[in-house]
């Protein structure tokens, strides 16, 4: 099915809460599909690469809490007392024996597989002050899900035998929290990387590409957990060292249109069978099409909404305060609205 894009200003919408230099995705407006990814590479390759002992340093800015301590995905524990808290430089690995000794640099995107090689084993985008011991557990394995943990982090973070369907093997499972997180870090190295990914080894990894059962599992944790307010500012650290920065955090339907079931194709032809306004409370439209498909997500890029419209009709979609993305699509067009409640 191809897609007509009318107005390609998803990203825009989201700039609003990060510090996206004016202009900086310009060129991925109203592309989709591998165009789309291979133009976002385009964008954010040829980074500052920096050097491996300069991380120590640089997750000051980018993994410090609020408090000062260090933001271990793999400790943290978002809904109660932590288990054990880090401070920076006095609990740096070093030997470890059990969880809560030290702190290491975590490449969630595992080393082994693009055979620790530079720039990839410094990008900060994928790498992480994490508990020692555990990140030692976590190995080189998968991110997954298990049903039959063979071991829990304090945390709730899983290293066990595989429930997703289509892998059978070892994964580790980052708690829910953070699912959003690394589903969004690992979109940004297979498109930074794009034109490398063909000579890695991961099971999660096929051709250039994500394997079937990965992109899976990683859409459903990228809509489950949406961006938060600690990836929009540890993407603007990042890029204050590495001059690029993760276009997934900065908008997150970015995904969609990659790796979405139908991924969009461009065309400068608009079809001309519909037509859509926003009053400043309700959306209007007209459509020629029986049924076409409104779809409401948030500048998160999660689902809000979706009903089949046909006709003339006035749709009151009863959103709360926020900023929408709409979207009014055929089987040969497709509009979107930025709209603020």
């Amino acid at each position: 099915m191809k897609k007509f894009i009318l107005l390609s200003i998803l990203f825009t919408a989201f700039q609003g809460f990060a510090q996206i230099p004016t202009g900086y995705y310009d060129d991925a407006e109203g592309l989709g599909g591998d165009v789309l990814r291979s133009t976002l590479q385009d964008i954010i390759d040829n980074h500052n690469s920096q050097s491996y002992s300069s991380l120590w340093t640089h997750f000051l800015s980018t993994d410090q809490k609020d408090n000062g301590e260090v933001w271990d995905m793999y400790s943290d524990n978002p809904d109660g007392p932590e288990p054990f808290v880090f401070e920076f430089g006095s609990d740096q690995c070093g030997n470890y024996g059990g969880e809560g000794d030290c702190y290491n640099r975590e490449h969630s995107f595992p080393k082994s597989w693009f055979g620790d090689q530079s720039p990839m084993n410094t990008d900060l985008f994928h790498l992480y002050p994490t508990d020692g011991y555990t990140n030692g557990i976590r190995s080189n394995h998968p991110f997954g899900e298990t049903d039959s943990p063979t071991y829990t982090s304090e945390n709730g973070s899983k290293r066990g035998t595989s429930s997703v369907t289509g892998f059978v093997g070892t994964v580790f499972e980052p708690i829910d929290e953070y699912k959003g997180d690394f589903a969004r870090t690992y979109f940004y190295m297979v498109t930074r990387y794009m034109d490398q990914v063909d000579g890695w080894s991961s099971f999660m990894l096929q051709e250039d590409d994500f394997s079937a059962w990965a992109i899976d599992m990683l859409l459903e944790w990228h809509s489950a957990d949406p961006v938060s307010q600690k990836e929009i500012d540890r993407n603007n650290e990042v890029y204050d060292i590495q001059d690029n920065r993760n276009p997934f955090i900065d908008d997150p339907a970015f995904v969609d249109l990659i790796w979405g079931e139908e991924p969009i194709s461009v065309s400068e032809t608009a079809v001309d069978d519909f037509n859509m306004w926003w009053n400043g409370e309700s959306v209007h439209f007209s459509t020629t099409v029986t049924n076409a498909q409104l779809v409401i997500y948030s500048t998160t890029g999660q689902l809000v909404n979706s009903k089949t419209v046909s006709g003339t009709q006035v749709a009151n979609l009863n959103l709360g305060n926020g900023m929408y993305i709409i979207q009014l699509q055929t089987e040969t067009s497709f509009e979107v609205l930025r709209v603020v409640q």
